[in-house]
């Protein structure tokens, strides 16, 4: 027998009999938010506790709840009695038994569950902010189980039952109904094949998850649809065209800005293109610096102001310093000097023999070199022959005749000899191509 009662707090006490017992005070963060608001209504399991007193009780289960209760009197100086099935005295095994049931049959509610619940108590008039607090959730927690009532039934039902995972049942939150009973369609198949996970997502936007953040257009300009991601708390455009459309209208009115800025030009790169700072150089405005646009397939646009490519870049330069002599005026002492073509092949090779050379002779620096331009993604590093073009017949001797170029082909001889490579493809050019990095 169980007889049910309302028991002050102060009569109440936290025993080893109850499973969940512990020397510290447990977290009720979730618990308080509707405590606060509606109290405490779900019964304690108590039974006497005679070693402390007549009408004393210790708790058998529902210790969280206490030590809640705890709390509002901290908060407040008082609360109501709790509500509380008072056992019968018995050994310590049954009681032990009887925490050990309720907590055992105490399960977190499935997501499906928790939305029939929150859909019942919207009919019923509760606002979602009323619903959060009361059962100690966040509002975005409950908008999310709310979203499942966008999807159709039989969805439902095949979720409830297991046989649609967490991760797909949130995106499907997305579809409208076509996309729904089009996917149920190859779900119920016995030979099609629907989408899960991420694929699922993919499916849904055609390959094109283009989030509402990266639009340089305002929002209300759009007249489509946009798709709200509760568990992703993001929003994206359902109508890639249209998105396409007045982002790239948005694109070229910002380019006439910055080119009515100064700039000497604002080069949009082909949609998907990277670009590549290591070979341009950073160059001001005033000195003919230009402004470079990216456009990425997910629509992220970004603006890369004050460039020059390098071959412009010096030309710039040679045109500055020599405008700086026709003036009258000497060169600052930091301009570097004038060099012909010709001594600019002639140094540039030289300089990529010993390179090569130092390379050569220390692999694990080699190695080391290819794999963090690997990682990087570096545009800076290829694999295929190096043709050592010389601009001349007299530059090409001379490099054929410096050390560096001569104990690098011997190097390379006997590299070639120990892999049992042909000696007619090497023999006849020792110092030239070589397959470098």
């Amino acid at each position: 027998m169980m007889e049910l009662r309302h028991i002050p707090i102060e009569k109440l006490h936290d025993t080893k009999i109850n499973m969940r017992h512990d020397r510290k005070p447990p977290d009720v963060s979730d618990l308080l938010p509707g405590i606060r608001q509606r109290g405490i209504l779900q019964t304690l399991l108590v039974r006497p506790f005679p070693e402390r007193g007549n009408d004393e009780f210790e708790i058998v289960s529902g210790r969280r709840r206490y030590w809640s209760g705890r709390a509002i009197v901290a908060e407040l100086g008082e609360i109501a009695p709790l509500p509380c099935g008072v056992m019968e005295a018995g050994d310590d095994a049954a009681a032990i038994e009887a925490s050990l049931m309720e907590n055992l049959a105490r399960r977190d509610a499935d997501p499906m569950t928790e939305y029939e619940t929150f859909a019942r108590l919207i009919k019923e008039g509760r606002k979602i902010d009323d619903i959060a607090a009361t059962f100690g959730l966040t509002v975005l927690t409950v908008k999310q189980r709310l979203a499942l009532a966008n999807l159709l039934p039989k969805i439902r039902d095949a979720y409830r039952a297991g046989e649609i995972d967490d991760e797909s049942i949130r995106h499907l939150t997305l579809a409208s109904k076509g996309q729904q009973k089009d996917w149920l369609k190859l779900f119920e198949s016995k030979n099609g094949y629907a989408p899960h996970g991420w694929q699922l997502k993919q499916w849904l936007f055609g390959g094109q998850q283009i989030s509402t953040k990266v639009a340089l257009f305002p929002l209300e300009d759009y007249k489509g649809h946009a798709v709200t991601d509760l568990f992703g708390d993001d929003t994206y455009f359902a109508d890639a065209d249209l998105f396409w459309q007045l982002q790239n209208a948005a694109i070229e009115a910002k380019r006439d800005v910055l080119r009515e800025a100064g700039w000497a030009d604002v080069i949009v790169l082909e949609p998907g293109a990277h670009f590549a700072t290591w070979e341009h150089d950073k160059t001001p405005k005033k000195k003919g610096g230009k402004v470079y646009i990216t456009v990425s397939h997910t629509g992220e646009v970004e603006l890369y102001e004050g460039w020059l490519n390098r071959k412009e870049a010096r030309k710039a330069a040679r045109s500055e310093v020599k405008g700086n002599v026709v003036d009258g005026e000497s060169a600052t002492s930091d301009a570097r000097p004038q060099m012909t073509q010709a001594m600019e092949n002639y140094i540039e090779l030289h300089r990529h023999a010993v390179a090569r050379l130092a390379l050569l002779g220390n692999p694990g620096v080699a190695f080391r070199l290819l794999i963090a331009h690997a990682i990087a993604s570096s545009g800076n590093w290829s694999v295929k022959p190096d043709p050592q073009r010389a601009r001349s017949k007299e530059i090409e001797n001379n490099i054929a005749r410096s050390e560096a170029q001569a104990a690098f082909a011997l190097e390379r001889q006997s590299v070639l000899a120990l892999l049992d490579w042909p000696k007619a493809e090497f023999a006849a050019n020792p110092g030239g191509e070589a397959d470098t990095v």
